[in-house]
């Protein structure tokens, strides 16, 4: 896809629902007793891959055009799994990691797979922090990744996990832990990447009426004889990394942009981006339920992207339009996404005209004087295709290899973009 460079930018923008909120609240309400009213629900790939898995499994559910759900919880279609049930996950990691604890509680025998791609993703940490507690699972291909067969086993006690790849490692557990019959508890050690996620995990448990004593970020304790419940309706968050896009444009180069839905009281750590681009030199406006984004003056600074790996791809961006070098630090967990995230940012950086330096944790930005028209590899990545749509904004036209991954998380996106700027991309 080419997109021409764009020349004004302007409107208001409605982004999906969260895709880690809509695939927690998923697993959340058929695991739950009661029915669950989502709204707002996500409608990307990763989305659509949970609720296939769901289905397969026998958890009913409505599924209607304006992005409401309507789950009929039923805890009992995860135990017992017909013999050699096969589920492919796509490159949904959230799907992966959350769906194997739980498949790992009762008696199954489960086989979980995806694309090329999940299966260069590891996912030994908590296959064998499940294994501590009892959880029988083999690989299928490669030791240490999927796919994988799950057959059960999990009665939780005392276990260990390292988390310096992945939070969802922790929320797996986190979720899958009240299913058991026995007290839980995870001890992460000091470094546990991505907390925000964590806490949102915690937040959304809550709501559906299991409590976990969180002690530090470094021990969580989930007592026996909890079990899911159903609030009855959930409303999905917009999304603020799909946010971080159009305000990073606007930011850049645009007239005002107001964002709906965003506020505040938002569960999502992604949030801290906003704080960060103001920190830059972006022009952000809070109103009572939305964001307004105007063109700001930025400049460079160092950035602790740790916690918010997802939306640092976005800062990484801003960089190139800033005075002075960015430093982004502890982003070596981008290694293992959708594509070696290090890479592929070093990669599209680089094509912009950016002299980047890389370090095991982090990259240093210098822009260029001028942003260099680009071809860029998204290496099916859609937060690389979405991030480097970007560069559009700098009077430069950019070339998108393989646009369609965005439907991962934001299936419009192009769209979206088209209709801020007032004309339309041409595909090549």
């Amino acid at each position: 896809m080419l997109i021409p460079p764009i020349t004004y930018l302007k409107g208001n923008v409605e982004v999906p629902g969260s895709k880690s909120i809509s695939n927690r609240v998923l697993l959340l309400s058929a695991l739950s007793q009661g029915i669950t009213t989502i709204t707002n629900l996500s409608n990307c790939q990763d989305t659509k891959v949970m609720l296939l898995a769901l289905k397969k499994i026998g958890i009913k559910y409505d599924l209607d055009h304006d992005n409401s759900c309507i789950i009929y919880g039923n805890p009992d279609r995860f135990r017992f799994c017909r013999k050699g049930l096969k589920l492919f996950l796509g490159n949904s990691g959230i799907s992966m990691r959350l769906l194997t604890a739980v498949f790992s509680v009762s008696e199954n025998d489960v086989i979980l797979t995806g694309t090329k791609r999940m299966q260069e993703r590891p996912i030994k940490q908590l296959v064998s922090s499940l294994g501590q507690g009892g959880a029988r699972i083999i690989y299928q291909k490669r030791y240490g990744f999927p796919p994988i067969r799950i057959f059960g086993g999990f009665h939780g006690g005392k276990i260990t996990i390292s988390s310096n790849i992945s939070s969802q490692f922790v929320s797996a557990l986190l979720i899958s832990s009240p299913l058991i019959s026995n007290s839980v508890k995870i001890s992460v050690g000091k470094h546990l990447v991505s907390k925000t996620y964590v806490d949102m995990t915690l937040k959304m448990m809550r709501l559906f009426n299991v409590h976990v004593e969180s002690l530090g970020y470094q021990s969580f304790e989930i007592d026996q004889n909890q079990q899911y419940v159903s609030p009855g309706r959930y409303h999905v968050e917009p999304d603020i990394t799909s946010s971080s896009y159009f305000i990073a444009a606007s930011a850049i180069a645009g007239k005002k942009i107001k964002i709906n839905g965003i506020n505040r009281r938002s569960i999502q750590g992604d949030l801290r981006f906003i704080e960060i681009i103001q920190r830059m030199g972006a022009n952000i406006l809070w109103k009572e339920n939305c964001i307004e984004s105007t063109k700001g003056d930025l400049f460079g600074i160092e950035v602790d992207a740790e916690d918010i790996p997802d939306s640092a791809m976005t800062i990484a961006i801003l960089a190139l339009f800033a005075k002075g070098r960015t430093i982004i630090r502890n982003i070596d967990h981008w290694r293992f996404k959708e594509s070696d995230r290090m890479l592929s940012m070093i990669d599209g950086l680089s094509q912009a005209g950016a002299h980047v330096e890389e370090n095991e944790s982090s990259i240093t930005i210098h822009p260029p004087k001028k942003i260099k028209q680009s071809k860029i590899r998204t290496y099916d990545d859609h937060r690389i295709a979405m991030c480097f749509s970007l560069l559009s904004v700098s009077g430069q036209s950019v070339f998108i290899d393989n646009p369609g991954c965005v439907s991962k998380t934001f299936p419009n996106f192009f769209q979206k973009l088209d209709e801020l700027s007032h004309r339309r991309s041409k595909s090549r």
